[in-house]
C-alpha cells in the first residue's frame, strides 16, 4: 500500500507488496524490493538499492550524497540486503570513487541513529546498536555486533563474530571472533556467546581461545607472538582466518589484554 501522503518520483522502481507511509519522499534511481516497508518520514535518495522484506523506520535518510568534500558527484550507490531492518533516524550515505557505493548486506539490524559513511561495507547478520557512528570506508564482517555509542575510525576493518563493548573508540582493525573493550581498545576475551549461537562446538571456541592466548594475553610482541602460533599450533581455517587479518592489517591490531585500573 502506497500512502497517498507519499512523494514517490514516477522512476523509482518499487516491487510488489512494498508499503509506503506518509510523508516519505522518494527519489528517482531507486530500487525497492518486493514485500519491503517504507515507515513515514523517511528520504530515500537516488542511487538507494534496498532488497526484499526490508524495514526502514521513520526518519532515516538512505543515499544522501557523500560528506566528504572530494565528491564530485560520480554515480554510486547505497545498497541494503534483503531482510534488513533500518531503525528511527539512521543516515547511510551512498558511496565515492573508492569502492562507488555503501554496503549493510542481508539480515541485519541498524538500530536509531547510526550513521554509516560513504564507502562502509557491513556483511550480512550484523547488529549495530543505537548511536553507533561509522567513517568512512569500514568494513565490518559477518555477524559483527558492535555497541551502542561506539565510534569507528575511518578504513578501519572489523571481523567476524566481533563483539565490541558499548562507548568503545574503534581505531585499530579487531581480528576475528574476540571481545573487545577499553580506552584504547584492546582485547577483552573471545566472543565465546556469539560464536556458541553461531554453531561453534566447544571444542572449536577452545583452540580460537588458545590461539589468542598466545598473541594477545602471553606475549606483548604480536610479530613474535604469530610467529610461536605458527610453530607450534595445527593449521585450521580459523587459524589461518586470524592470522591472515592480523598480517594484512593496515592500520595495525588492537592491544593485547589490559588489566583494568581499580579508581
Amino acid at each position: 500500500m502506497i500512502s497517498n501522503l507519499a512523494d514517490i518520483d514516477k522512476r523509482a522502481k518499487l516491487g510488489a507488496n512494498v508499503v509506503v507511509d506518509s510523508f516519505t519522499k522518494i527519489f528517482d534511481n531507486v530500487e525497492i524490493g518486493d514485500g519491503t516497508w517504507i515507515g513515514s518520514n523517511v528520504t530515500i535518495y537516488p542511487g538507494a538499492r534496498i532488497g526484499k522484506n526490508c524495514k526502514i523506520f521513520p526518519g532515516s535518510v538512505i543515499s544522501a550524497i557523500p560528506q566528504d568534500l572530494k565528491f564530485e558527484g560520480e554515480d554510486t550507490t547505497a545498497e541494503i540486503g534483503d531482510n534488513s531492518t533500518i531503525r528511527e533516524c539512521v543516515t547511510i550515505n551512498r558511496g565515492t570513487i573508492d569502492k562507488f557505493k555503501t554496503v549493510v548486506g542481508k539480515n541485519c539490524l541498524i538500530m536509531a541513529y547510526v550513521h554509516l559513511a560513504h564507502d562502509d561495507m557491513v556483511g550480512n547478520n550484523v547488529i549495530i546498536a543505537n548511536g553507533v557512528q561509522l567513517a568512512g570506508h569500514v568494513i565490518i564482517e559477518d555477524n559483527a555486533r558492535i555497541g551502542g555509542l561506539s565510534a569507528v575510525h575511518q578504513f578501519v576493518k572489523i571481523g567476524r563474530h566481533v563483539m565490541i563493548e558499548g562507548g568503545s573508540m574503534v581505531s585499530k582493525d579487531i581480528p576475528p571472533f574476540v571481545k573487545v573493550g577499553r580506552y584504547p581498545i584492546s582485547y577483552e576475551g573471545v566472543n565465546t556467546i556469539g560464536l556458541k549461537r553461531s554453531g561453534f562446538t566447544a571444542e572449536k571456541i577452545n583452540e580460537i581461545q588458545s590461539i589468542y592466548r598466545l598473541l594477545f594475553v602471553h606475549n606483548s610482541n604480536v610479530s613474535k607472538a604469530i610467529k610461536i602460533v605458527e610453530t607450534t599450533m595445527n593449521i585450521t581455517p580459523e587459524l589461518d582466518e586470524i592470522l591472515e587479518f592480523i598480517k594484512k592489517s593496515e592500520r595495525g591490531v588492537m592491544k593485547g589484554f589490559q588489566f583494568r585500573k581499580n579508581n
